[in-house]
């Protein structure tokens, strides 16, 4: 069943370049960041068992990417994130995805209510 749900979320996703820029390290030393974005709510697709927490923005997006912090912070004005962290291993390929709810969008102007997929594959 999962595999089925997560056929149909991966159909949904949009892979955007400037958010990956933004949100994941410049020159990662191992393996590789994507971040997508899709209209499905946060709870579509998680594997059984993934818990979601609701954090401050700033936790939520980490420290890694170059985006303005402060800026971050006024646009979800006091609101939380919501936020589930799983990974999983497909032979020798190993998947760690965050995501979040609400998203911003790359100027860092707007929340949309879908979920944001920061991903690291190696």
């Amino acid at each position: 069943m999962f595999m089925i749900l997560e056929l149909v979320v991966v159909a949904l996703v949009a892979c955007d370049p400037a958010l990956t820029a933004l949100f994941t390290p410049p020159h990662p030393q191992l393996g590789r960041y994507e971040v997508c974005t899709t209209d499905q709510p946060i709870e579509a697709g998680l594997p059984a068992g993934t818990t979601i927490e609701s954090v401050d923005p700033l936790d939520a997006f980490g420290t890694a990417g170059p985006y303005d912090r402060s800026k971050l912070a006024r646009l979800y004005g006091g609101k939380r994130a919501r936020v589930a962290r799983f990974w999983k291993q497909d032979g020798g390929v190993f998947e760690s995805d965050t995501l979040i709810s609400p998203y911003p969008d790359a100027a860092l102007a707007a929340l949309h209510p879908g979920t944001m997929v920061i991903r690291w594959i190696d």
